[in-house]
């Protein structure tokens, strides 16, 4: 019973790494769609995320700082992070454009959660349709990469077996 523990231990890390790996990959198809939108539309970089993650260590950034460095720390964490999620979702069974949907969801979930809590954000409610749409399918571009990548990549070998109702 207990190697049997340790082996879906060992399987659900394995899944979290090669998840937050699988979101790297979406975090670089998701800026490269950033950029070229920007060049179409001349929309400028957000800070936000920096401003987020500084003040999330105790700084206080004021509305025009630009913390490149901590910009990037974010916008690549993030993907990191939320990758490892999609990528314990790849391990279990939970796979496919269903997954991926959910998966944009919480990318945005996770980061309008961190950027309003701290104070650094805007309810995406009070934003132009316009930014909305670009925001929604800029995640959407990381999760269907990220998840390309993590159903690709890992193996559905913790599928539960304990039947096919939710309770």
């Amino acid at each position: 019973m207990a190697s049997r523990g340790r082996a879906r231990g060992r399987g659900l890390a394995g899944g979290a790494a090669r998840g937050a790996v699988a979101g790297l990959a979406g975090v670089a198809a998701m800026t490269v769609g950033e950029k070229l939108e920007q060049r179409l539309t001349s929309r400028p970089d957000s800070y936000v995320p920096g401003r987020t993650l500084a003040t999330m260590l105790g700084r206080r950034p004021t509305e025009s700082h630009r913390p490149t460095l901590v910009n990037h720390a974010m916008h690549w964490g993030t993907g990191a992070v939320v990758g490892s999620l999609r990528g314990l979702w790849a391990v279990t069974g939970i796979r496919g454009p269903r997954a991926t949907l959910t998966h944009t969801v919480v990318r945005i979930a996770f980061d309008q959660t961190l950027e309003n809590a701290t104070g650094r954000g805007a309810p995406p409610s009070t934003w132009p349709t316009g930014e909305q749409v670009v925001d929604i399918a800029h995640k959407a571009v990381y999760s269907a990469v990220t998840g390309l990548v993590a159903d690709s990549w890992i193996r559905p070998t913790l599928t539960s077996t304990r039947g096919r109702h939710s309770h």
